[in-house]
């Protein structure tokens, strides 16, 4: 049996630059946390898939990712795959993509498809824009759909408290959020260069870099968002952030005491809160 870990995700930096007929051209910087969704894999006859979560037994990434290697490099073996889902669904923090991921890569893996790095790529942006990152792994930028993905320089450490509304989303969350943008919110990627050049000269990103271009209309779609985003504020007294599309929210920490203390403020108010770390890339 093999075990692998699927983690979330946070985008540090999030611009749209421009509209094209099928996407919207993105400029953002992804860094990857230690909350992670957790995936075994068995040899079998066939595919198959369970998830601790039934609601994501249709349709799921999972059975798409391992069919669509298993088509592509004409491997006759199978794979019984569990998913105990631990990241939050559809919060902005890139579950479903990441067990996506992990599945190209812990297939390739076990079935020995022998797929290269720019191979497993290109059938990870079959399943989804933002799956490729998660190839990466750690400290990411993202152009245009998302998937164009280059490595960049590892954010310092740092703790995130990340605080996931109870109530579940509206549907088609993402393209929702993406039809309330309009062209006057688009930037030029100035944000993620200035960014980018502090990872490239060792600091970790400053607040004031952080832009989220959904922050501009994630109020209008999360009807708790604003409330959610106060009740966070008064527990730091750093910047909150949206993480992606939302609606989950987060703050960057330097130290995992400091984090545990605003986390543990947030769960006595009845909020359901986390504290995740930044990691490095993946293996």
């Amino acid at each position: 049996m093999l075990t692998v870990l699927a983690p979330a995700k946070l985008n540090l930096v999030l611009e749209v630059v421009g509209r094209h007929d099928q996407y919207h051209d993105i400029r953002s910087i992804a860094q990857g946390i230690d909350l992670c969704d957790m995936l075994t894999f068995e040899p079998a006859t066939d595919i198959s898939f369970t998830c601790s979560e039934p609601s994501l037994l249709k349709d799921n990434l999972v059975s798409q990712a391992a069919r669509l290697l298993q088509e592509h490099c004409a491997i006759l073996q199978g794979a019984r795959i569990h998913l105990n889902k631990c990241i939050p669904q559809a919060a902005g923090l890139g579950g479903g993509s990441s067990d996506a991921a992990a599945t190209l890569l812990a297939l390739n893996q076990m079935w020995g498809a022998g797929l290269q790095q720019h191979q497993l790529f290109d059938l990870a942006a079959q399943l989804g824009s933002d799956v490729p990152l998660f190839v990466t792994g750690g400290t990411v930028l993202l152009k245009d759909k998302g998937d164009q993905v280059r490595a960049l320089p590892h954010h310092p450490p740092m703790h995130a408290v990340i605080l996931t509304p109870c109530a579940y989303p509206p549907p088609g969350k993402t393209g929702l959020m993406y039809s309330q943008l309009h062209p006057e919110m688009f930037t030029k990627g100035q944000f993620v260069r200035a960014a980018e050049f502090a990872l490239e000269h060792g600091r970790r990103i400053p607040e004031e870099l952080m832009f989220n271009v959904f922050e501009k209309v994630a109020d209008c779609v999360f009807e708790s968002l604003a409330r959610d985003r106060t009740l966070l504020q008064k527990a730091t007294d750093v910047p909150v952030h949206l993480a992606g599309s939302g609606p989950s929210l987060y703050v960057l920490l330097p130290s995992a005491d400091e984090a545990d203390a605003v986390a543990s403020r947030l769960i006595r108010y009845g909020r359901h809160a986390v504290v995740a770390r930044t990691i490095g890339p993946a293996a």
